[in-house]
Order: structure tokens, then sequence, then C-alpha cells
């Protein structure tokens, strides 16, 4: 399990202390310099972002892939020296844009850079993202349907183009989170789970079970990474947060 553990007053190597100690093996989103001091407590990078993509421009605007080039590759050989095994790609804002160009954008995208990444053994990924909660700031995200990635990813029929699926994001715009595991594991890469509707702890206050759905995950035979992205409950301390929700997905 990995966590994006972000605005705490302990250090990042107090961070890594912490999260050895109480079993995790990852952590999502660090930097290169991090990387180093993770490796100090048995950590590694779950996935990395690169300077291509960004959440407004994204893989689905054709008329900016020659200037992704550079990034991408720079992207994938930051990960190759990190040992991350995946490459977050943002699909991208439509402004305008219907779902069907997106998807045809964003599969050309991805069949341009795909063989770099194959050659590397990195996975470019995308994440689903849900355009409801004005909170979340994601509302024109052309990837707000788990079946548009999953659409896009098997077009370009790649073992390393896949989709970070976000449970909570998920839930929030299709449901059938538990038939979406069970039926295209092939094309998940990567997860991040939270407590829905209120994106805090995987607990009982939240509608969606994941003690249940810690054991489809491993029913599935998925060895990637689950990381936690959620906010604690109002009152709650995160590190003890931290430690509720590890025994939950390990049970």
């Amino acid at each position: 399990m990995s966590t994006v553990w972000a605005g705490s007053k302990l250090s990042f190597e107090e961070r890594c202390q912490t999260l050895a100690r109480i079993g995790y093996v990852s952590i999502d989103l660090p930097t290169e310099p991090q990387t180093v001091i993770m490796k100090q407590y048995g950590l590694t990078p779950g996935i990395m972002t690169g300077t291509a993509t960004n959440f407004q421009d994204g893989a689905i605007r054709k008329e900016l892939h020659d200037s992704f080039e550079k990034g991408v590759r720079e992207g994938v050989d930051l990960c190759v020296r990190a040992g991350c095994p995946n490459l977050f790609v943002f699909a991208g804002e439509r402004r305008g844009m219907s779902q069907e160009e997106g998807a045809d954008n964003a599969v050309a995208f991805f069949n341009r850079f795909k063989a770099y990444a194959e050659q590397k053994r990195v996975t470019l990924c995308m994440e689903n993202t849900n355009s409801k909660i004005a909170a979340d700031r994601r509302t024109d995200q052309v990837f707000d349907r788990v079946d548009w990635g999953l659409d896009v990813c098997k077009r370009v029929n790649s073992p390393n183009v896949k989709i970070l699926y976000d449970l909570y994001h998920a839930q929030m715009m299709d449901g059938g989170v538990t038939r979406t595991l069970r039926e295209n594991m092939d094309w998940i890469c990567h997860m991040h789970i939270a407590g829905a509707p209120g994106r805090l702890e995987i607990d009982d206050t939240q509608e969606l079970n994941y003690r249940f759905l810690a054991n489809v995950i491993a029913e599935s035979g998925y060895t990637g990474v689950v990381a936690h992205e959620w906010r604690p409950n109002p009152g709650h301390e995160t590190v003890e947060s931290l430690e509720r929700c590890f025994k939950i997905m390990d049970a």
C-alpha cells in the first residue's frame, strides 16, 4: 500500500519513517530527490509526474503532441532512474471537445509514445476523475467515466498504457466499482482510494465497503499499488488515521 501525504508538519524523512513503521511500502508523487530518502526506509515511488502534460493540457490536445515529446521522454527516464513503474499522464480538459474526439486524440498520443514506454518498461497511466463535485476542481476533465479510459487503452493495446483507477471518483460518477475491478484488472496499473462521498477516511462513515473491496483486489491477483488519497475526518489525527486505514486494507 501507498499514500499521498501532503500538508504535514513532519519532515519528509519523518513521514517516511512513520509510513515504514505502519507497513506502507510506497509513496505517490514524490520528487526525484525524495526518492533517495524513501529508499533508506524501504519505500518505493508508486507513480510520478513528468513535465509534458497537466490537468488543463493533457493527452487530448493533439495540437500539443509535438511539444509533449521531450517531456514524455524525460518523464519516462525519470521513472527509470527512480525505480518507479508508472508515469502520470493527464487526459486534459475538454473545453468544448467531444468525448469521441478526445478519445481519438488520446489514442494518437499513446500510440506515438508507447514504444518508448515499452522499451523502458514504464507504464503511461491516466487517472479517472469526476465532473460532479465542484470542490474536486475537475469538472471539465474528459476522463470522467471509467469506460472512456478503458476504451482508449484497449484501442492502443499496449501493456504499458493503462489507467490509474481512482475508486472515489469512480463511485461519484459510475458506481459499479466491484464489477470494474473484476472485469478490467488487466487495464489497471495503479489505484487511489478514498471514502465516498466525503473523500474522507475509508471507514464505516463512508458508503464504499473497503474491507470487501480489499478482498476483491487481493483475489484478482493485482500486484500494483493501492494508494491512500483521502483527508482525515475533522478532529482525527493523521498518523492514527493512516494506521486505522492500513488495517482496513490489510485485513
